[in-house]
């Protein structure tokens, strides 16, 4: 069969290249045959045939280059001949494949991430059709970004048309016990159209059904895979199993697959009963577009139905802001830029390396300057050339990707470990999948091609056959800017790099050097969550906190216990209005936080009292009300006045019993983010709080010694002997710390880590051209040297060849620097995005690092020898 021929001449190319001599020794034999017959003598014939046939190898090239298959053959061969040549020179080889593994390494690795995170659909049936139903006033922090009140979600679900169906869902979290130990789980309450907009079905049982939205049939719950095997050892008889949520009795109707994490970190989902009061509620809204209704459509018609939604009439328009957005968007938002940042940031470090290896196979094919030549010289065309150092490069890429997907299965779960838990999304699974590996040898393709390009074509200059004449000695001039150029983008790509990196740990370093307004040091934390099943009334609630605190404070070891609702750093807190007395009004918009603390607690938490005194055992529910106060606060409200004796109240319209006397005036702390400005704050007594919703949720502190967390088991122990049934959550206050820098500090490491890799390639590449460049001229050193030169002047004008190189890339990659730090500007905190200090010690380091990797070839032109350079040459 004759395609099996042709497929065996893809493989190898014996019977071609047999049937193409024997084709050339069938003419020159019969020109040999005319020329005897012609009365010349064998041998003379024979050199005759020979000369007028002509160059038999490229005539042999050009008949394969006829044929496509013999060209794909050609191809075999050529990449046969790259691997050897790869072989031979290992040095090479093994730097090049190092630098591409490093650079396709760090990309495939975000790459996996982004892939991931932004790329990959939600695992949703029809994703695109799920979108974020937003409508709120612009300017209110009662209602979390991007939500809808209760009243116009039950509205706009009536009246809206553009949806298959709506749904409605929040934080509920609760204490689950019957399970094992007590645990405080992420529970959602959810609308019982919630998995139905999702178009999700539990892996084992059922999900809710509209009828279990209503009170008295809603002791119903859904858990998710984790939990279900983590406290129910993945038996499927646990559907139908009942537990207690907050102490209420709730059947257990359906596990959730694996993979169904919404919203992120959920464990747990209860039916969502929507109670219309004085205060309304704000939580997310989704919805399932229907069928041949466009976004646009359905944005439209929602912002035309928002005008006549109940709360609407009560503020101007623009006040309120409607919108319609994809729910993958809005899932991926609070990364998308960080990630989008770390791409550019690799695809910097791609470059770098790609120009690393670019001018290590300039200088490579400048030491095989002669064998080109040659080939040349023989009657190879410039095209076979070009495609045979193509080949070459094509093969050292495609290694490198290798090398590079080997390290990103490595760095990518170190990458992950350090990410804070809110930077990648839950439920996402990272990896190296089919698409990634695609991406990492398609680039390493592309990079291969496009790099490989100029050193091919700087390599097969029309010069060759002048190279041989001149016995190896052609002019390096054009092969020495190539280089230059190349080693000048990668400083300027390593400025703008290590310059940001420089930008965020100086942001970083000032987060960290903020004053929160409290001591962390040796502070230890415990919080609990009372279930109204449990603790119906406030006094049940206050009998619980101070058998707690009396407890706490005979631990060994602690030197004072306090108690507070909504501890700092812990980003959520109560805030709101109030009124005044004596005259006196509040600015208009201006609110406070308003905790509720223990005695004992300010000096627990280190905040400083400014004037006045702390509350005591006696601010009980018998004596007359009193409130602490922020020092912003008093600022604010008496202009200078002294607060002391003053009145306020938390009513909207107090009666002669609701005033509350300022008795102690203490500093102001950063309640949510360091870098928020100092909240205002109103502090009440725990003793005299009768709403039981301020007392449900507390946090214990505790300032000791020393090791704050050697008392964290008498602290779980004191709280089970006070209820055996009630979660504690422990952490120290250096926890809480962390936790709010966990983005900054993961943004400047990563970039960070960047700008050294970026660094270290900018001065590889530095160096190679450098020691290249010494190399090329050994002979006008050794003469320079042999007519008087001293060694000094020679190191001097090594680091005079390197010094304007890196200052060229300093200056190109400063404006490249200064378009990074508007980029980043959002990520700093008191740091101008063109900081003059970040900007010249970044600056200072590449010229540093220059020359350094310039003092090895300078090092070794102060030793050479002119009498031995000069008889070598």
């Amino acid at each position: 069969m004759a395609w099996i021929d042709r497929l065996r001449n893809l493989i190898g190319n014996d019977d071609l290249e047999r049937g193409l001599d024997e084709e050339m020794r069938f003419h020159i034999e019969a020109r040999m045959e005319d020329n005897i017959k012609a009365g010349m003598s064998p041998a003379a014939a024979r050199d005759n045939a020979v000369r007028r046939f002509g160059n038999r190898t490229l005539l042999k090239e050009r008949t394969r280059d006829a044929d496509l298959f013999p060209s794909v053959d050609a191809f075999g061969r050529d990449l046969r001949y790259a691997l050897r040549t790869l072989l031979t020179t290992p040095g090479f080889a093994v730097v090049a494949i190092l630098v591409l593994a490093l650079g396709i390494g760090a990309n495939t690795a975000v790459f996996s991430i982004v892939s991931s995170v932004l790329l990959r659909p939600l695992p949703f049936p029809e994703p695109g059709r799920l979108f974020f139903i937003s409508y709120q006033p612009r300017a209110n922090p009662f209602f979390e970004q991007g939500s809808m009140s209760d009243e116009d979600y039950l509205e706009f679900e009536r009246r809206q048309r553009e949806f298959e169906s709506v749904a409605t869902y929040g934080n509920n979290p609760v204490t689950l016990t019957g399970a094992g130990e007590p645990l405080r789980a992420a529970g959602v309450a959810v609308t019982t159209d919630f998995f139905h907009v999702l178009r999700s079905n539990a892996a084992i049982g059922r999900t809710f059904v509209p009828a279990e939205g209503e009170p008295g049939r809603n002791a119903v719950v859904i858990v998710s895979d984790k939990l279900w095997r983590d406290r129910f050892g993945a038996d499927p008889r646990a559907v139908g199993r009942v537990v207690r949520l907050d102490g209420i009795p709730c059947t257990i109707i359906g596990v959730m697959p694996p993979k169904f994490i919404f919203p992120a970190g959920a464990e747990l989902w209860t039916p969502l009963e929507i109670h219309l009061g004085h205060n309304s509620w704000a939580r997310p809204v989704i919805g399932r577009l229907r069928q041949g209704v466009s976004a646009q459509g359905a944005e439209f018609a929602f912002k035309a139905l928002a005008s006549s939604l109940p709360i609407y009439p009560n503020a101007h328009r623009s006040e309120y802001e409607a919108s319609v957005r994809g729910l993958h968007d809005r899932v991926v938002a609070p990364v998308r830029k960080p990630l989008l940042v770390f791409t550019g940031a690799v695809a910097f470090v791609l470059l770098i390396a790609c120009a690393n290896v670019a001018n290590l196979l300039l200088i490579r094919a400048a030491s095989r300057r002669h064998e080109i030549s040659v080939r040349a010289a023989l009657g190879a065309s410039r095209w076979r050339l070009i495609r045979q150092l193509l080949t070459e490069s094509l093969v050292t890429f495609v290694l490198g990707g290798a090398g590079g997907v080997l390290l990103a299965k490595a760095v990518t779960p170190a990458l992950l470990a350090l990410a804070p838990a809110a930077a990648i999304p839950h439920g996402v699974e990272i990896g190296l999948d089919f698409r990634v590996i695609v991406f990492a040898f398609g680039l390493s393709l592309l990079t291969g091609f496009l790099f490989g390009l100029a050193p091919a074509f700087q390599a097969t200059r029309r010069d060759l056959r002048l190279h041989l004449a001149e016995g190896g000695r052609t002019s390096t001039g054009g092969r020495q800017k190539l280089r230059s150029v190349l080693v000048v983008a990668e400083v300027a790509l390593a400025l703008v790099l290590l310059t940001g990196a420089g930008l965020l740990l100086r942001s970083l370093r000032q987060i960290l050097s903020v004053n929160p307004g409290f001591q962390p040091r040796n502070v230890l934390t415990a919080t609990v969550d009372l279930p109204d099943s449990a603790y119906s009334t406030a006094a049940k609630m206050r009998a619980f906190h101070q058998s707690v605190l009396a407890k706490l404070s005979s631990v060994a070891g602690v030197q004072a216990v306090g108690a507070v609702n909504w501890i700092p750093l812990g980003q959520a807190d109560i805030r709101g209005t109030f009124e005044m007395d004596g005259g006196y009004r509040r600015p208009p918009g201006f609110m406070a936080v308003k905790p509720v603390v223990s005695p004992g607690y300010f000096r627990a938490m280190g905040i400083r009292l400014l004037s006045g005194r702390a509350f005591s055992d006696h601010d009980n529910g018998s004596a007359p009300g009193v409130v602490i106060v922020s020092k912003s606060v008093a600022r604010t409200l008496w202009r200078g006045d002294d607060p002391l004796g003053r009145r306020i109240s938390m009513e909207d319209k107090p009666g002669p019993g609701d005033w509350l006397t300022v008795v102690g005036v203490v500093d102001d702390i950063r309640q949510e983010q360091l870098t928020d400005q100092p909240s205002p704050a109103i502090y009440q007594p725990l003793l005299q709080v009768g709403q039981p919703f301020f007392l449900s949720h507390m946090t214990f502190v505790l300032r000791t010694a020393s090791r704050p967390r050697a008392v964290a088991t008498s602290i779980r122990s004191i709280i089970r002997q006070v209820d055996a049934d009630e979660p504690v959550q422990i952490a120290s206050m250096d926890d809480a710390i962390l936790g709010v820098t966990a983005a900054s500090r993961f943004l400047a490491q990563v970039l960070g880590a960047f700008s050294i890799m970026a660094v270290l390639l900018s001065a590889i590449g530095l160096y190679g051209v450098v020691a290249s460049s010494v190399a090329e001229r050994t002979r006008e050193i050794g003469i320079r040297m042999a007519m008087g030169a001293s060694n000094r002047s020679v190191v001097r004008m090594v680091i005079r060849r390197t010094l304007p190189l890196a200052g060229a890339g300093v200056l190109i990659g400063a404006a490249g620097a200064l378009a990074a730090g508007r980029v980043l500007r959002t990520f700093l905190f008191e740091v101008a995005p063109t900081d003059p200090l970040t900007f010249g010690s970044a600056a200072l380091v590449l010229l540093g690092v220059a020359v350094a990797a310039a003092l090895i070839p300078a090092w070794r032109a102060y030793t050479l020898d002119p009498v031995v350079v000069l008889r070598y040459q």
